[in-house]
């Protein structure tokens, strides 16, 4: 197709469905810092967050978007980052928010980075599942995809998935389909909880930690107030992510996310027994692939 008649069909897609964010604007035409200023810095694709013992840092996309694919290339701190906490995530507010979270967990040299997971719908959390990472996440920028649609969640790490949870709303489980969410990053001290249950502290002889994100993407519907619901869970060619490719992972899908899984996973609260007195959250019985 040429040039032109893409313009043409992006143009009528616009006009006929005005809640899809076709353009995939960069940090700086996308995101504001929201604290620790004087350390973070916005320049075209890039976002720079720092921690120090005065403060860390953090930022967040200017509108809110209900489902779509959100996409960053992340180089995490090196070193010594034991204490520290980078996080990338989806969030609505108030008291009854949903969230969506990447969290990664610092180490100590040599040791490998924590992949903190988790889930909150209707302000109620506690779905946790962590990983090990498989290669060095600060030699070098890997991307952390979160795809969300009205049927199930996705993490995915350089394309590959790692989690998923699936839409069981019909059968009495909460899930985050009613509210806009924005896209939050922030760098900070967390040295009560972070490494080894919050025994190893933050060496602060290391500090500034510097953490780099490049190239963020959100190919997602517009959060327009409850009118999105319908809009962006519609079956129009326009949303991309209620297509059926994206119902379901594939079956090489399942063979990588089975794979990550049986090698990498840490945690996971659905086997968690001790913890919840053996009142397993309901989707823990659900399948979710």
């Amino acid at each position: 197709m040429a040039k032109f008649e893409k313009m043409l069909v992006a143009l009528f897609i616009c006009a006929i469905v005005p809640n899809i964010l076709l353009v995939s604007a960069n940090f700086s035409k996308s995101m504001y810092l929201t604290w620790g200023v004087q350390h973070a810095s916005i320049l075209g694709e890039d976002l720079n967050l720092v921690l120090d013992q005065s403060s860390g840092s953090a930022a967040q996309t200017k509108r809110s978007f209900l489902f779509g694919s959100i996409e960053m290339l992340i180089k995490l701190v090196p070193g010594n980052s034991a204490g520290t906490v980078t996080a990338y995530y989806l969030s609505s507010t108030g008291s009854q928010h949903d969230e969506i979270d990447f969290e990664f967990l610092g180490n100590i040299t040599g040791q490998p980075y924590i992949v903190h997971t988790n889930i909150f719908t209707q302000g109620k959390g506690n779905k946790e599942q962590r990983f090990y990472l498989w290669f060095d996440p600060t030699a070098d920028f890997h991307n952390y995809t979160i795809h969300w649609n009205p049927t199930e969640i996705v993490w995915y790490i350089d394309s590959l998935p790692i989690r998923v949870f699936r839409n069981y709303e019909n059968q009495g489980i909460a899930y985050p389909n009613k509210q806009g969410m924005r896209v939050h990053t922030s760098l900070w001290n967390a040295d009560d909880w972070a490494t080894r249950g919050g025994l190893v502290k933050t060496d602060w002889s290391n500090a500034p930690f510097r953490v780099r994100f490049h190239h963020f993407r959100a190919r997602a519907c517009k959060w327009n107030g409850p009118l999105s619901i319908n809009q962006c869970a519609s079956n129009v060619h326009a949303n991309w992510w209620t297509s059926p490719i994206y119902k379901h992972l594939s079956y090489a899908q399942k063979g990588q996310l089975n794979w990550v899984r049986k090698n990498y996973m840490i945690y996971d609260y659905c086997t968690d027994t001790k913890r919840f007195n053996g009142q397993m959250p309901s989707e823990c019985s659900k399948p979710q692939l």
